[in-house]
């Protein structure tokens, strides 16, 4: 399977609630959508089917932010955490340096 068609991971802790059952949009799904044309002789796409299916995309978009702001979050931690480690290996070394 390749990377187009594999589903995302759903993020951890999500600012969204949503079913169980709910799967998220991918981008294949996306670029291949299709609206049925109004009835009643009206020109152009049922406004509901639309925004319906923006709402969705928007939804998806936003857990994707969610996601990533986690994701930086995550990598700032880390990287302080390497930061300290490398600085008290850094003193640690001085101090044996300077008793001998």
């Amino acid at each position: 399977m390749n990377a187009r068609n594999q589903r995302p991971e759903p993020p951890h802790s999500s600012a969204t609630y949503r079913s169980g059952a709910y799967t998220s949009l991918l981008p294949w799904q996306v670029r291949e959508r299709r609206f049925p044309p109004t009835g009643l002789g009206r020109r152009g796409l049922n406004p509901d089917d639309v925004y319906a299916f923006l709402d969705r995309v928007a939804g998806d978009m936003a857990a994707v932010y969610a996601a990533l702001a986690e994701s930086r979050r995550e990598t700032a931690r880390i990287k302080a955490g390497l930061r300290r480690w490398q600085t008290d290996q850094a003193r640690a070394r001085n101090e044996r340096d300077q008793a001998r």
